[in-house]
């Protein structure tokens, strides 16, 4: 499995959100992105990280950052999962988890001390021209949305 790095170009991708409507990182050219990647939609962890990334939603707006969740849930569970919490960002379907593989956020990974395959909970930073300012494998759910905040705006 690769892991990306700082300075490398993010994959692109065109994924259906939580309508079912494509959304292209093309669609974001020019502007600062921070896509994070959760295993499932409405687990104990993955909610409390996309609850904490709605909390901070006007912060990030205010540094002009868009947030994009991305799991291998399809539509109908990303819409049910936003109505439920009130969340007010884009969530986006990966079925085939292509799109996470690319980013290194799927594969093998550690689970109560045994390999398994699966998503690897993962944040990236993707700036203006497409290159990755920030990213973070296995990051801690709580707090880990005001971290991001944080150094965004350092």
């Amino acid at each position: 499995m690769t892991r990306l790095i700082v300075g490398s170009t993010a994959p692109n991708f065109t994924l259906p959100d939580q309508a079912g409507r494509p959304v292209s990182l093309r669609d974001f050219a020019g502007q600062r992105v921070v896509l994070y990647c959760y295993p499932a939609d409405d687990t104990p962890g993955c909610t409390t990280e996309a609850c904490q990334f709605n909390d901070e939603l006007a912060s990030f707006k205010k540094l002009r950052v868009t947030v994009l969740g991305l799991s291998p849930d399809d539509a109908g569970s990303h819409a049910a999962f936003r109505k439920k919490y009130g969340l007010d960002f884009t969530l986006l379907s990966d079925l085939d988890k292509k799109v996470m593989t690319k980013y290194g956020a799927y594969g093998e990974k550690m689970l109560y001390g045994k390999k398994v395959i699966g998503v690897i909970r993962s944040t990236f930073v993707i700036g203006p021209t497409g290159k990755l300012e920030h990213v973070w494998y296995g990051p801690r759910t709580n707090g880990h949305a005001a971290r991001v905040l944080a150094t965004l705006a350092d």
